[in-house]
């Protein structure tokens, strides 16, 4: 049962919140939309960069209320709060090299099954770019046979599976695994017991896939 005081700092999180224009999508749907009306805001060089002061820090300070998660590279280039135009405590931010889900751990899918038990975000979207230095070196980890220094052969080993998946695509190979490997991404929280699989099932989580142009800065969604 929620207290006196926990229902008054609600409330006043709440009040914060409203005067500072924060307003978080009810659906994934609307999630997706506002994302994707971001992206291209900022594709065409119209970007509003919402929210971003000191009294919207402030409007936040007690509680957060992301509607999406965004699983991406750690590429520099690849930077989601920019690329769709989104302001503090839109989105909540997963970067890992190569985008990976499948066996990067409990540190990857337990950040992104607390941004949904805990704070009831809608949509999860997966995104990939293009050009991605991961698959670029899992694609030549297999071609040549080679052994990668450190922790790198792990890395590279976990993106491979999209590799071999792709290859018998036709179209260019760097771009096919790409899409693959943010497929196969999407595919293993869709499965993802217990917290993801109940709530795609159930259809009150959408988990979507997507690839970024960093040539045109759009980001294309995949089916």
């Amino acid at each position: 049962m929620t207290s006196r005081r926990e229902f008054v700092r609600f409330a006043a999180a709440s009040l914060s919140l409203a005067a500072s224009g924060y307003a978080k999508a009810r659906t994934a749907d609307e999630a997706l939309h506002d994302l994707i009306a971001g992206n291209q805001r900022f594709a065409k060089g119209r970007v509003t960069g919402p929210r971003r002061g000191p009294d919207d820090f402030r409007a936040l300070s007690e509680a957060q209320y992301p509607e999406a998660v965004i699983v991406s590279c750690s590429d520099s280039r690849v930077a989601p709060e920019i690329l769709f135009d989104v302001g503090v405590g839109d989105i909540f931010v997963i970067r890992v090299a190569g985008n990976i889900i499948g066996g990067a751990g409990a540190t990857v899918k337990g950040s992104i099954e607390y941004a949904i038990a805990e704070l009831n975000a809608p949509l999860i979207l997966v995104l990939g770019h293009s050009g991605c230095g991961a698959v670029k070196s899992a694609i030549k980890h297999i071609d040549e046979k080679d052994t990668l220094p450190g922790a790198i052969e792990g890395l590279v080993g976990l993106v491979k599976p999209a590799v071999i998946k792709s290859r018998a695509s036709a179209g260019d190979p760097l771009e096919n695994a790409i899409r693959a490997n943010v497929e196969l991404g999407v595919q293993r929280l869709q499965g993802l017991e217990p917290i993801l699989a109940p709530r795609v099932k159930n259809g009150t989580v959408k988990i979507a896939g997507g690839v970024y142009d960093l040539k045109t800065g759009l980001v294309t969604l995949l089916n």
